[in-house]
């Protein structure tokens, strides 16, 4: 049996190799090149370059073969351009989990597949377990032992035939054990700071990056007082959780901004609008009118919903033995975002599509970001982009 490591130059994915070369499989390297152009970038021209010969001093330190494969038209294509079009949408994607679904356990796949690899193993912080279900074999997806690393959220789109091909080797281990290991087997990438930024482009400055397809427009940025907010909604149904609608009449312009495009809910950074106590944050973006509108303050009731919903099209099964049928209603533990505590919620599958419903409001519900669910046990089941 022959496994391909994802090598990138971190730690990670290194002690992943070394592990697997110890436990005696027959192991090979190969680092993935997925972009070039450095537009809005905020790290030097060469990164890649530097991560490319780390990760082939880490393989020849291990002692197993290394190879390179540019991937970066499909990353364009899959990722990149998907990130463009969901930011032009007024909606705020997460192209890490793009990246895994659609590049390192698709493209990155078939390139293990043409030097006849069995599986690709990966340096992420989760655990995967075979069960019989039927007679059929299932992939389960755990989150990893390391509660501060947990990695399962960006494998949320993966299907049972990408996960059975796929490993995981360092996901019982914690984030300090594997900087061990990495230490006292002397590999290169064992002080290497963590990755950080967009899935293999890294840090950027997301207007000028963005910029290369979405041009500027100024628009208004309308403040929503919070005494005025339980008024705002009750234009609504008391059962409807979708976002509030407002309209610029309801607040008060103090600012101009750059397109709506460049911001996202929850943000508090980047308007550049003083004369207030406490922070400002973004409540609402409206790409019809390229209204920005805001609210004064973390707590401010605007931030905060009871639910969200997700097309139908657009559910996705990592346990397609699990599916739920219209109508059907179940309890489960939900994360809208990386690293964030799990929630209690219900889900309800519905004609239109799945909407949950959380036990207690979710600050930041930013459409575009995967909602993600998991059973009692750790479980990663299902997930889905947020609609609204």
């Amino acid at each position: 049996m022959k496994i391909i490591v994802g090598l990138s130059g971190g730690v990670d994915s290194s002690v992943a190799a070394l592990l697997l070369k110890q436990q005696g499989y027959n192991v090979e390297a190969m680092y993935m090149q997925n972009w070039h152009d450095i537009t809005g970038t905020l790290h030097g021209e060469c990164e890649w370059e530097e991560e490319k010969a780390v990760a082939e001093m880490v393989a020849r330190k291990i002692g197993i073969p290394f190879h390179f494969v540019d991937l970066s038209q499909d990353y364009r294509k899959q990722v990149v351009d998907y990130m463009f079009s969901e930011y032009a949408a007024g909606r705020t994607p997460n192209p890490d989990v793009l990246c895994n679904s659609k590049i390192k356990f698709a493209s990155f796949l078939d390139k293990v597949s043409q030097l006849g690899g069995d599986y690709v193993a990966t340096g992420h912080y989760c655990k995967k377990e075979t069960i019989d279900a039927g007679g059929r074999q299932i992939c389960r997806i755990l989150a990893g032992d390391d509660p501060n690393k947990d990695q399962s959220y960006f494998l949320c789109q993966l299907t049972q035939q990408q996960l059975s091909r796929a490993l995981f080797p360092i996901g019982h281990l914690t984030k300090p054990q594997v900087r061990e290991i990495a230490r006292q087997a002397s590999l290169p990438s064992a002080e290497k700071k963590d990755s950080q930024g967009i899935c293999f482009v890294g840090k950027v400055d997301l207007p000028v990056f963005l910029q290369q397809v979405i041009k500027p427009k100024d628009g208004n940025v309308v403040e929503i007082f919070a005494e005025d907010f339980e008024r705002i909604k009750s234009r609504q149904a008391p059962d409807d959780y979708s976002p509030v609608k407002y309209a610029p009449q309801d607040g008060k312009i103090i600012g101009k901004h750059i397109g709506v495009q460049y911001y996202t809910i929850g943000q508090r950074h980047g308007l550049n609008i003083g004369g207030h106590q406490g922070s400002i944050f973004i409540i609402a973006t409206d790409p019809v009118s390229n209204t920005i509108y805001v609210g004064e303050g973390k707590d401010h009731p605007g931030l905060y919903r009871k639910g969200l919903r997700i097309n139908a099209g657009e559910v996705h099964w990592i346990r397609d033995d699990l599916k739920m049928d219209i109508g059907e209603e179940r309890a489960y533990l939900v994360r809208i975002r990386y690293r964030q505590p799990l929630q209690k919620a219900v889900l309800n599958m519905h004609k239109d599509g799945m909407y949950i419903l959380f036990d207690q409001p979710q600050r930041g519900i930013t459409p575009g970001q995967f909602a993600v669910w998991y059973d009692p046990s750790g479980e990663m089941l299902g997930s889905g982009p947020i609609k609204e």
